[in-house]
């Protein structure tokens, strides 16, 4: 009787691992699988990239999907990468950048059968879906702020690459400044590369020599080199993207908050509950929160200036201020 309680028991044990090791497998089955190209200059940015990974964060911690990421350094091309991406089987590959959206179509193509999200660039395949930002809101308000403020009358602004994207920034930070200093020279170049933070701080110290007191940098890593030499100076900055204060905390007034994380974590939440992207084309801009501006630190608006941007603020959200040309 007890060898026959024995081997039942054995048994039973063996069942109980069994059923686990299947509800296992089917939960592994079952989770979501979603792939990310991340940018040209890849994980460390503190911008772009750098947001687009923290949102899949949140969706594998709160929504239980996986997801695996390549970058331009290791693949050597952006079909490399989504090749690679396509092959693990990913129920939705996210490419970021305007940069990426040539090799992503050609991807589309040839998988027609597997999904796609591009950010900061539209496509007309069927199978990419798109999500867009209005910059140039943002960046309207850090030119208020630059306008505000300057002591010198001369503003700078240093894009990356001369694209259309980061001429939307030029345009709202250009816009902005005049709206609340009409008197306010605006020096504005262009690196040609959003990965070379010393090319960054030569352009900035160049500007600064010329008598620029507040710089304004869309140029991803390179601009990352402009706040720190903005900071070695004693002048102001401004980040982009992302919170960029931490980086130079004795010089960036504000940063123009892109909510690329936001975005990616809710199309991915929203493909996890519904099983689709209900949007083809998605434009995220200070209204639907897609863009905004971080905390006003290191210097501080009088009453009358906080007015003034207050203002500003209102009328460009209720598009009496056209923006873009």
């Amino acid at each position: 009787m007890k060898r026959y309680m024995v081997v039942c028991t054995c048994i039973l044990y063996m069942f109980v691992l069994s059923a686990c090791s299947s509800a296992d497998e089917n939960t592994e089955i079952d989770r979501m699988k979603i792939g990310i190209m991340l940018s040209d200059a890849g994980l460390g940015d503190q911008s772009f990239s750098d947001l687009g990974f923290l949102g899949l964060e949140k969706a594998r911690d709160e929504l239980g999907v996986s997801f695996d990421y390549r970058e331009l350094q290791d693949t050597g091309t952006y079909e490399q990468g989504f090749e690679e991406l396509i092959e693990q089987g990913n129920d939705l590959i996210i490419g970021l950048g305007f940069a990426i959206k040539g090799a992503m179509e050609a991807m589309a193509e040839k998988y027609p059968d597997t999904s796609f999200l591009i950010i900061d660039s539209q496509s007309d395949l069927p199978n990419i879906y798109n999500i867009t930002f209005k910059e140039e809101e943002g960046s309207f308000l850090i030119g208020v702020i630059a306008g505000l403020k300057t002591q010198s009358n001369i503003i700078g602004f240093i894009g990356g690459e001369d694209v259309p994207i980061i001429h939307k920034f030029e345009q709202g930070f250009m816009k902005g400044v005049k709206a609340s200093n009409p008197d306010a020279q605006i020096i504005s170049k262009y690196a040609g590369t959003f990965g070379d933070d010393k090319l960054g701080e030569r352009i900035a110290k160049e500007m600064i020599a010329a008598g620029v007191d507040y710089i304004y940098p869309a140029a991803g890593f390179t601009g990352v080199g402009v706040l720190l030499e903005s900071q070695r100076a004693g002048t102001y900055s401004f980040g982009i993207d992302s919170d960029q204060f931490y980086l130079a905390e004795k010089s960036v007034v504000s940063s123009m908050v892109k909510q690329v994380d936001v975005a990616i974590y809710d199309t991915v939440k929203e493909l996890v509950e519904t099983g689709e992207i209900s949007e083809k084309n998605k434009v995220l801009g200070f209204k639907e929160k897609g863009v905004t501006i971080a905390p006003i630190r290191v210097i501080r608006l009088s009453d009358a200036e906080q007015k003034n941007l207050d203002q500003l603020t209102e009328k460009m959200s209720n598009g009496s201020i056209k923006i873009l040309d």
